[in-house]
């Protein structure tokens, strides 16, 4: 004969009912947090779009003139060699703005971090070959980011009024930083690709990064001995 025990019932402990309360409890927490981070870093975003809006130009015609133009550098190719769209339109821009004597000098501005990637050539060298004077052309060979682009045309090259010229979006955050660290600008924005909506999303985060770094006030990575541009006509 089967000799059944009968079951007995599983109990819970109350220390693993106090844990299980206060992992629910930080969870809820951690939540709350991300929530109002999120919020807050859209609130960011818009803000910023907000607060730079009038220094932004798309009308070529309506663009006032500015000793020099600043160049944000970006690849010039993306996947499978294809040419970056954002790159060609800066190009196209610059020497747009350059032709309509909208600027006199143009500050090449990127990243030269290896010896086969170098944003501040790759640029000099595709503008004088649309025809632009290479001694209307300089290079910035520490622009490692946007604020390090910004500040560097200001206190290194002292170029006091200038024409940021890159995407909208971009146009947006730059101008906050110029306008955080007092420099004349403007910006002309050139014209978006078709693959724009991943693009936005980094720009999302680099706007809350943006916004840490002048709150920290982190400097540029390299800022040096000044190199003055060339003096330039009255506005």
């Amino acid at each position: 004969m089967v000799n059944i025990q009968p079951e007995v019932p599983i109990r819970t402990s109350t220390n693993s009912r106090n844990l299980l309360r206060w992992l629910l409890s930080i969870s809820k927490i951690m939540l709350l947090v991300a929530v109002f981070v999120g919020v807050l870093a859209l609130a960011f975003d818009i803000a910023i779009s907000f607060y730079v809006r009038k220094n932004i130009y798309t009308d070529i015609n309506k663009v006032p003139y500015r000793p020099y133009g600043l160049v944000l550098g970006t690849a010039k190719y993306v996947a499978k060699g294809k040419t970056n769209g954002f790159y060609s339109n800066r190009m196209d821009s610059a020497k747009t703005l350059f032709d309509r004597k909208k600027v006199d000098y143009l500050l090449l501005s990127g990243d030269n971090r290896t010896a086969y990637y170098n944003e501040p050539q790759t640029m000099f060298r595709d503008l004088k070959k649309m025809g632009i004077p290479e001694e209307k052309l300089f290079r910035d060979y520490a622009g490692f980011r946007t604020l390090d682009s910004i500040v560097r045309a200001d206190q290194v090259f002292k170029a006091h009024s200038i024409t940021i010229i890159t995407q909208k979006f971009h146009c947006e955050r730059a101008l906050f930083i110029a306008k955080f660290y007092d420099i004349n600008a403007i910006c002309f924005a050139a014209g978006d690709p078709d693959v724009y909506i991943f693009t936005r999303l980094r720009e999302f985060f680099a706007r809350l990064q943006a916004v840490i770094d002048l709150l920290l006030e982190k400097k540029p990575h390299f800022l040096g001995e000044p190199e003055p541009l060339p003096k330039v006509r009255s506005q």
